[in-house]
């Protein structure tokens, strides 16, 4: 059971009644504009964490920042006060971005920062020859580019594993409270600054979506961000905060915003009805026959109703 106006999900068995406090809002947002983005020859010069901001994404990091304090502060909400948690990718343009974006929050609004390995960018390799690259990610684009592993580097299944990694931290975080805040007294949101594939990934491996369906995401662009937000059933989902338009132009097909909608709707579907409903079931078989029991069983029901 969960109370949207507390954002808290209480579960109880015969002699202990547990309650999570959950985050209303769990934001991501890709770092500012970086060397790299503008020129990718610096990859073979400096080391990709070392990269840093050009003056047109530290610009990017502070217009961001203000919209997403404008977000947090929603005077519309039943609770006014509202406390940030922030989880920070080690490179030096997501660093560097959180600290531009840093300056449009009162202090007595942040309640923590951790760096966190987990959320960094795709490894590449080491240093990378600019026309190497070019044809390594012509390569990546026929082969896949969940699958497939750079020279050196990593795959995008790679940074699945760790990516789920980081989720199992963050709901442990979540569960024995040791996120610094009193949920009772204020809404809590966690900001994930990142990178453009690990936050592909993220959702995907969040709402469980297929490799085919992250293949047709787009990358967020810099200091873009997305936001899941409760809905009013206590799933997360993107289809709060962000409309159907810009749900398709990132690259989620029908069937992935149906169920962004009904996560947003508190929809209470089980089961085959949910399957039927909005899932991709059947991406994953040919048609499926109704075997007697489930002709009976209908047959019951409509003898009932």
């Amino acid at each position: 059971m969960t109370d949207s106006n507390t954002n808290c999900t209480t579960t109880t068995t015969s002699t202990v009644e547990h309650k999570r406090w959950l985050p209303k809002r769990i934001i991501l947002i890709r770092h500012g504009e970086s060397t790299g983005n503008k020129d990718e020859n610096a990859y073979g010069n400096s080391s990709d964490h070392s990269i840093p901001m050009t003056p047109l994404g530290i610009e990017q990091a502070k217009k961001a920042g203000t919209q997403i304090m404008e977000v947090l502060d929603n005077k519309s909400s039943s609770n006014c006060d509202w406390k940030v948690y922030f989880y920070v990718s080690p490179y030096e343009r997501t660093r560097s971005t959180l600290r531009e974006m840093g300056r449009a929050f009162p202090r007595s609004k942040v309640i923590g920062v951790k760096e966190e390995c987990r959320v960094r960018e795709q490894d590449f390799g080491n240093f990378q020859d600019a026309q190497k690259m070019k044809q390594l990610k012509e390569t990546r684009n026929k082969f896949g580019r969940f699958f497939y592993r750079f020279p050196e580097g990593e795959s995008g299944a790679d940074v699945y594993d760790r990516v789920s990694n980081f989720l199992e931290s963050l709901w442990r975080d979540i569960d024995m409270k040791r996120l610094p805040n009193n949920p009772e007294d204020n809404d809590l949101n966690v900001v994930i600054v990142s990178h453009g594939l690990a936050i592909r990934i993220f959702l995907m491996r969040w709402f469980k979506w297929t490799v085919e369906q992250f293949e047709s995401l787009k990358s967020p662009k810099n200091c873009e961000f997305r936001v899941m937000q409760l809905g009013s059933g206590g799933e997360y989902s993107l289809a709060v905060h962000h409309d159907e338009e810009k749900l398709k132009a990132w690259g989620l097909s029908p069937e992935m915003i149906e169920d962004q909608k009904i996560r947003a709707l508190g929809h209470e579907m089980r089961g085959k009805e949910h399957i039927e409903e909005c899932l991709w079931f059947d991406a994953f078989f040919y048609p499926l026959e109704d075997s007697s029991e489930d002709i009976i069983i209908a047959e019951d029901e409509g003898e009932t109703k």
